[in-house]
Formats: structure tokens, sequence, C-alpha cells
């Protein structure tokens, strides 16, 4: 086991650069997801990791030692990727024991290791089988025992997830993770499902367009996100974002949106009176209250989606669209006038230039 440490790291493919001196440093042990929209660089640094994309500049240290030169058969990782990449002639053993075949390891030895990672993915059943004959959940469990026999030190994966229907990612989240756990190899994470992101990680490195935006845990990004890009990006339903212009007075800060929609915000938030600013509110912070009600807001009701545990309720506040999810089953309908309150210490602000928090 290692850690990782990615090290001003560039890459440019000809004159145009992807990757913009990025520093992430991976501990030993810890489950790190790269998350981020269509081309963000994730999987190119995912690939940098592994040696098989070359770095432009900068360094990629595995335990410690620097590998950029280092061909990826001597780095010591395993790789699962999106596409299971299992050979169709051969059996779940066989697939599972190649790596080692090709080191010519012990007999012995390729069972026993076979035999605990089958064990360990609940493949015993299905070694003799071919790869034809198994659930596309059966075949990314052989992927990831090919990668687990191998007792590297770290674990790529590369959106394994992808291709399974929704049920199955779910399944297969929950195994990955409880996987992690038993083995406690460092593992490197590539997914664009932020929800995959926010229920695996220890630590999650948010990317955009080659550049780390954050870098936290699951909640830590949820509850304190440094821009709007990461507020927008990281939850779901999506963050509300209105724009508007900073107020305050007898120690009081308010928000003033479009066609006098107000939001109180904390009083301890910085920015300038008069500032244009983004007020950012989760749909789960929004409150359904009675008419009269101090802070709230009239809102029309255009769209409710049930969704059995939860009802989202998509709105308008004069012109303004918001999102709000409760817990509780209120009977609505489009039309319907109803009175949102934001929850006041739950409210994020930014300024309206840049998308910084404040």
């Amino acid at each position: 086991m290692a850690s990782v440490d990615i090290r001003q790291v560039r890459k440019s493919f000809g004159a145009h650069e992807v990757i913009h001196g990025i520093d992430v440093a991976i501990p030993d042990q810890d489950f790190t997801v790269l998350v981020g929209p269509s081309g963000c660089g994730k999987s190119t640094l995912l690939r940098m990791i592994a040696g098989l994309e070359a770095i432009t500049a900068g360094e990629i240290a595995i335990a410690g030692r620097v590998v950029n030169r280092v061909p990826p058969k001597e780095r010591d990782i395993a790789m699962v990727f999106q596409n299971y990449a299992l050979y169709p002639h051969m059996t779940v053993f066989d697939n599972m024991a190649f790596s080692l075949k090709l080191r010519r390891a012990d007999a012995r030895d390729i069972e026993s290791r076979v035999s605990t990672a089958a064990e360990t993915l609940g493949l015993v059943p299905y070694l003799q089988r071919y790869p034809r004959q198994l659930s596309g959940g059966q075949r990314q469990r052989v992927a990831m025992g090919r990668a687990i026999v191998r007792d590297p030190q770290v674990f790529l994966f590369d959106e394994p997830l992808s291709n399974l229907d929704a049920k199955l990612r779910v399944q297969m989240r929950t195994e990955i993770r409880a996987l992690h756990q038993r083995l406690r190899t460092t593992s490197v994470y590539v997914t664009h499902d932020q929800i995959e992101a926010m229920t695996m990680a220890d630590r999650i490195v948010v990317m955009r367009d080659g550049h780390v935006e954050q870098i936290g845990s699951p909640l830590e990004l949820y509850d304190r996100p440094v821009n709007t890009f990461v507020a927008g990006f990281i939850g779901s339903p999506a963050m509300n974002m209105v724009e508007g212009r900073l107020h305050r007075e007898d120690g009081r800060a308010w928000v003033m949106a479009e066609e006098g929609v107000r939001f109180q915000v904390p009083d301890t938030v910085s920015g300038q009176p008069g500032q244009s600013v983004t007020y950012g509110i989760r749909p789960a912070h929004l409150q359904f209250v009675e008419t009269g009600t101090g802070g709230a807001c009239p809102a029309e009701v255009d769209v409710v989606e049930p969704t059995g545990d939860s009802m989202l309720v998509f709105c308008r506040l004069g012109a303004l669209p918001i999102c709000a999810m409760f817990t509780e089953r209120h009977a609505l309908k489009p039309g319907d006038r109803i009175d949102l309150k934001p929850r006041v210490e739950f409210g994020h602000l930014f300024d309206a230039a840049d998308g910084r928090r404040l």
C-alpha cells in the first residue's frame, strides 16, 4: 500500500494544454474520487498515474518513488476499466489468474490468490464459467478480482460502473466501498457521477477544465463549497442559485433579488453593501411554512415530482425559478401558491464576479 503524490502535473497534446499544474496528495489507504464534467481531465490524470499517458511536466510519485518514466507494469498498480476487458475464450478463473501466470507465479499461489479473491467477491460458483455466461455486475466483479489478485499498491478505477443499470450501480457502489474497507488499498476512482463520489469517497477532488476546484471530504464540499461551480455540481438536486445585491442595515444582512424577493443571510458573511452576489440555498433547506410567516417568500408551483421518500417542487418566486425538496407529503399541484422560508444558517453567498465564496 502507498501514497500517491501529484505535483504540478501538466499534460499537453501538441500546443493544447489539458491539465494545468495540478497538485493532489493522496494518503496511504485513502479512497479518493476524481469527479467533474466530461472533458475536465480526470481520466487523463488517472491514465498518467497508471503510466498510460506521458506527463508533459511535473511529477507523480507512488510510495515516494517518482514514476514519470517507470513503465506501467513496474508501477505496482492495478486498473479497473469502464469496459470489463475480459478475455471471452477464458473462464473466470483463467481471466483472474492471467496476470499471475504471466509472472510465472507458483500454481499453488495462483490457486490461493484467485480463490481468496473469488470468495471476497462472491464469484466462487462462477469460476468455470465464461464471460458471456455472466451478468454485467458479475463481469465487473471479475475485472475487480483480476486486479485484486495482483495485490497492488494502488487501485485505479476508470468509471467502472457507467455500463451498469441503476440498480446494479447502487449495489456495486456498496461492494466496492466494502471491498476497500477490507483491503485498505489506496484507491483512485474516476467518475462524472457526483452521487457516486459523495457515497464512496474519503476525499473528493472536484475538477473543471484541467484545474482542481476543491479537495475535501464529501460533507465539506456539500456544506462549504468554495465557489458556485462546486456548489452547483455537488448535491442532487442542485443548489438553487439566485443573483442579487447584498444589503446591510442595523446589523442584519440580506440579498435583494429581482422583483423585490429578499433572502436573509447570516450577519457574519463578508461582502460590501451593494455588492453583486449569488445567493445559494439547497432544495432541502427550504421550508414549507404557513402564509404570513416572517422571512418567507411567496411562490407559485410549476411542477411536482414525487420520488417516494421525498417530493421535489419546482416553483417560481416572481420570475425566479427555484426547487424545494420536502420529506413530508403535501397535496400540491401546478398553480398552487405556497410560502417558502430558507433556513438562514444554510444559505451560501458567492461573489457574482468570480463565483468565489464570501
